[in-house]
């Protein structure tokens, strides 16, 4: 955050709140909610003051995040089979929080594991960490009114500004190093590496933050968005499964009483379109169309990362690597091959990216209710094996020898351009992770789809793949947390929020 401090006038600051202690996990968080409504007020309000009147000449505002401290000092033995919820050994930890209202049923589930594992109250105070000009305002509220840019008049003179030394990811990356006596982290983000996901959300899908489900399903095919949309007001009219309404792109929301309304959605389509079938606690589905490449693919992760969904799955469509798979068979990847590039610098390639029991069985599961297949009859539409994700969409133009030879010696089964992205930032992350493809075309082995073969074929997979992803989130969902989230996400130095 900005350091400029005119030592001539002090900094206009809300009186400190100090840290307190808490035994009960609701109270600690109705405190975080009071110290971040105070606080954002009081730059919300000192904003339309600057633009009605203006400020004093190097007169700063500034108030800060919320946080959450706890102090152990034991190593004390918690259930081994627990993942998260617990710190590793002693010391101070403490995370800075950002709109604790949307996160208040996460807040209030890790606060209370630390209380139940740990034995020790909670502390909820003031951080020393700016709250930026730009994360204090809430969606869609927009303040009127000129500001001027002279000098010693700008944004930047008055307020704090978003900081990229401290919008990071080097808690879930393992770089994080703090200085002597610092607290170290008790969450994976901070807040403003928060805050700043949370506008790139609004911005990539078109739909507030607050809609989205702990259930993702990524895809990169409208046509999987037309049929989960079909799907979703289908059961939204028959009340089935306990969804209560859709949200559709431009925060457009359909209930059971206006399914036979007809709105216009936003135009254009946001570059990454989002639709929510909610349920109540956030139970729900999100379905994201993230369009083609590990690009992309990386760029929507980092950001619903910070929302800690329970699980996500890539559903898509590769090209088949061998003779006997047949177009429309299913790929379920137990490992993948890392060719896209985009993560190298924050995962190394020799970190490997394991399959998740929880996840696989589900997927095989609902490969079996939704085919009606099951034992050795299932292997006649799907395989197990290793996804290799390349960011060259025309591989095939290249000399064929070098990557054939690759895609031979790590036995690859199937190849496509998001996967590996997907299932690496779910592990970077420690969000559940799983991918379930769909063979288009063999192009190592001349069958490519012509124009009425890729229309028959869209038309009779899409909707069946689609119901088999849609069947494997209700599967996890029956799952308690504690075991959803796998001990293979965590290291062996973790913060002890999910």
């Amino acid at each position: 955050m900005e350091k400029f401090i005119d030592s001539a006038r002090p900094t206009r600051l809300p009186p400190l709140i100090p840290f307190s202690s808490y035994e009960d996990a609701d109270a600690a968080v109705d405190r975080l909610l009071e110290i971040y409504r105070r606080n954002t007020a009081f730059i919300r309000d000192a904003f339309r003051e600057y633009c009605v009147n203006g400020l004093e000449t190097g007169q700063r505002v500034r108030a800060c995040y919320p946080a959450i401290r706890i102090r152990v000092n034991s190593y004390q033995e918690v259930d081994s089979r627990l993942s998260y919820g617990h710190l590793v050994e002693p010391g101070i930890y403490m995370t800075t929080v950002t709109q604790p209202a949307l996160f208040h049923d996460y807040l209030r589930e890790q606060v209370r594991l630390l209380l139940r594992n740990h034995g020790v109250p909670v502390e909820i105070g003031e951080s020393d960490m700016p709250i930026p000009l730009h994360f204090a305002f809430p969606e869609g509220e927009y303040v009127e009114g000129e500001y001027s840019e002279a000098p010693g008049h700008a944004l930047r003179d008055h307020f704090d500004v978003p900081d990229l030394a401290v919008t990071d990811d080097a808690i879930v990356n393992g770089t994080w190093r703090g200085r002597a006596n610092q607290p170290r982290p008790l969450a994976p983000f901070t807040a403003p590496r928060i805050d700043y996901s949370l506008h790139r959300l609004q911005h990539y899908t078109a739909t507030s933050p607050g809609h989205f489900q702990d259930f993702v399903l990524f895809t990169n095919y409208q046509f999987y968005v037309d049929g989960f949309v079909q799907w979703a007001r289908e059961t939204l009219a028959s009340g089935a499964g306990g969804y209560t309404e859709l949200v559709e792109p431009g925060n457009r929301i359909v209930t059971r009483d206006t399914l036979d309304e007809t709105r216009e959605g936003p135009a254009p389509l946001p570059q990454m379109p989002s639709y929510h079938l909610k349920r109540p606690g956030h139970t729900g589905i999100t379905l994201i169309n993230i369009g083609v490449g590990p690009s992309n693919a990386k760029t929507i992760t980092d950001h619903v990362a910070v929302l800690r969904p329970s699980a996500w799955l890539m559903l898509g469509h590769c090209a088949g690597l061998r003779t006997t798979q047949r177009l429309g068979d299913y790929v379920l990847a137990h490992g993948y091959v890392r060719q896209d590039h985009v993560l190298d610098d924050d995962l190394p390639l020799w970190v490997p990216v394991p399959p998740l029991a929880e996840v696989q069985v589900a997927l095989e599961q609902a490969v079996a209710d939704v085919s009606g297949l099951s034992g050795w009859e299932l292997k006649k539409i799907m395989r197990t094996g290793t996804v290799a994700t390349i960011d060259n969409r025309n591989w095939e133009l290249r000399d064929q020898q070098e990557p054939v030879q690759r895609l031979s010696q790590s036995r690859a089964i199937a190849l496509d351009m998001e996967s590996a992205t997907i299932a690496a930032n779910g592990f970077r992350f420690r969000v559940p992770y799983g991918t379930l493809l769909c063979v288009s075309d063999k192009p190592l082995h001349g069958e490519l789809k012509l124009p009425g073969m890729a229309t028959a074929f869209y038309r009779t997979q899409v909707n069946q793949h689609l119901h088999i992803g849609i069947r494997a989130l209700e599967l996890l969902r029956e799952m308690p947390g504690e075991r959803l989230h796998s001990r293979k996400l965590r290291s062996f130095i973790e913060t002890a929020f999910k």
